[in-house]
């Protein structure tokens, strides 16, 4: 509804006289002045961002596997100590915005226990098992399931044996699976690239420590993100 003043001059009794006229105007006129000018601008509406790409990990669907980073097999290892420390950094992070983490340790009354420095970080006691797949570990995977974890990302050792052999099985299971290149080692350097280049092509994603806690953590300005930047800034071992 619009209202409108009208005023004239009537000449001949030299007065001045006014009306005061009600007009309904058309549904969605609402806001118009007559002419079809705005009298007010509707505040601009932020576009919704993109959805996430089914190809990026999230915290709540993703869990590490921290494989086989036993003492007695990291001896010969080469680079194992930058290798035990994305390890760890990948523990951290992970600890940090609750991503889900399990270890595992091939034939541990032979092969020893997992490094202590990862030990100390972990939450709950590494899987042993005798299998080279972490598959052959139900108790692991199972729960994960159950939750909504439908990602891994794997770490450790040796990346042509028991991380190959594992991420084959968890594509074949349905898991979308990760490797941090970065964090996995052989001893063989032929080895470790052919089972990179392996598991690439049956579909797993080589991706580094630092892309994936970032993946993990998502956005910045959260008391999380400092965590996290705080593992990026960390200096590596010395060679």
């Amino acid at each position: 509804m619009a209202v409108l003043d009208v005023v004239w001059i009537d000449r001949e009794a030299s007065k001045t006289a006014s009306i005061t006229i009600v007009q309904t105007l058309p549904a969605g006129t609402r806001g118009q002045y007559s002419d079809g000018m705005s009298d007010q601008s509707s505040p601009p509406t932020c576009p919704a961002p993109l959805p996430r790409s089914p190809e990026l990990m999230r915290a709540y669907d993703t869990g590490l596997v921290v494989v086989d980073m036993q003492e007695r097999l990291l001896k010969a290892i080469p680079d194992a100590a930058r290798i035990t420390w994305n390890c760890r950094r990948l523990i951290d992070g992970a600890r940090v915005l609750g991503v889900r983490t399990a270890a595992t340790e091939q034939n541990p009354d032979k092969l020893g226990k997992t490094a202590a420095e990862l030990t100390a970080r972990l939450e709950s006691t590494p899987h042993a098992k005798v299998a080279f797949s972490c598959g052959a570990c139900g108790e692991l995977f199972a729960p994960w399931r159950d939750d909504g974890v439908h990602r891994a990302l794997l770490c450790g050792i040796e990346t042509h044996v028991c991380v190959q052999q594992t991420a084959l099985d968890l594509l074949a299971a349905g898991f979308q699976v990760f490797i941090a290149a970065d964090a996995a080692g052989s001893r063989s350097r032929l080895d470790y690239e052919i089972a990179l280049r392996r598991m690439d092509s049956s579909g797993a994603t080589i991706t580094t420590t630092e892309a994936a806690l970032f993946e993990w953590c998502e956005r910045a300005g959260t008391p999380e993100f400092r965590q996290i930047s705080a593992l990026v800034k960390e200096s590596p071992p010395a060679d």
